[in-house]
């Protein structure tokens, strides 16, 4: 896990995703690519920008603990291949394994 700021995070969202601003969390398959056999043991990189997950933790009324926690599962799941841009049904599914995931960090 690496935690940047809003600057590097707009920065690694336009390069990868063309999207404006920073995000909360992205995540970089290290199993894809030509290169992806080299260490099948590691899943890849998790970045979390650091001031968007505070804004995020106050508003949720959480700490900032708790929130990375929260993100860096997230993150965990899409390296693994769960996706919740595939519908509603991906989105329930990525939820409840998040779910599951946190209450094991409790």
């Amino acid at each position: 896990m690496v935690l940047v700021d809003d600057e590097l995070m707009s920065s690694l969202n336009w390069q990868y995703r063309r999207r404006r601003g920073p995000t909360n969390v992205l995540t970089f398959a290290m199993r894809e690519g030509e290169f992806g056999e080299i260490s099948p043991e590691l899943l890849g990189d998790v970045i979390i920008s650091l001031p968007t997950a505070q804004r995020q933790a106050e508003e949720a009324g959480i700490s900032l603990d708790d929130m990375i926690s929260r993100l860096l599962v997230h993150g965990i799941l899409h390296l693994v291949g769960f996706d919740h841009e595939q519908g509603e049904d991906s989105v329930r599914e990525m939820e409840q394994r998040g779910a599951e995931l946190l209450g094991l960090l409790d």
